[in-house]
């Protein structure tokens, strides 16, 4: 079994993005109020707080702070990606890898993290997170597309491109 090097912060925020294996798929809109209850048990059952998010077709792009103490992201991920998983059919193109493994090859293996250094890394990739629909072509303004935490927040304050550009006049 791979042993991959991730630096575990206990307490710390992290920016994740997970991915469904077929990068042309919608099911994650297809599914959303599965997908939503999977992420409310996981939450219940291994606490974190959900600082962003944005739900894209075939990916989830988030930032959490886990419980001081903790580090354990992956069992959450893990259990999130079952929970989902057990309630979808499989696709029908499974590899004889993920047949021997008892996969269901909904998702990708591995997922993206990084732990946020400071308030400007946490700016940096909260932008990432809710400009991420429109950098995909989904929408033409962050506020316009639902699936995203922009609109628990009350919109952009404070987003900016790289170029610090501001890209909502939400203040």
């Amino acid at each position: 079994m791979t042993n991959y090097r991730r630096f575990r912060v206990p307490g710390g925020t992290y920016y994740f993005a997970i991915r469904l294996q077929d990068r042309g798929s919608t099911l994650l809109l297809e599914e959303i109020d599965l997908l939503r209850m999977a992420m409310r048990v996981t939450k219940e059952r291994k606490p974190f707080v959900l600082r962003d998010v944005v739900i894209l077709p075939a990916q989830i792009l988030m930032i959490v702070t886990l419980p001081q103490g903790d580090a354990d992201y992956s069992n959450r991920w893990g259990m999130m990606k079952a929970i989902f998983s057990r309630h979808v059919p499989a696709p029908e193109d499974l590899s004889r890898t993920q047949l021997r493994r008892g996969e269901k090859g909904i998702w990708q293996r591995r997922f993206w993290e990084h732990v946020i250094r400071d308030a400007g890394d946490y700016e940096r990739h909260r932008a990432h997170v809710l400009t991420a629909p429109v950098r995909e072509g989904l929408v033409a303004r962050p506020e316009d597309w639902r699936h995203s935490s922009i609109h628990r927040d009350g919109g952009l304050r404070g987003v900016r491109q790289a170029g610090g550009v501001i890209l909502s006049a939400a203040e």
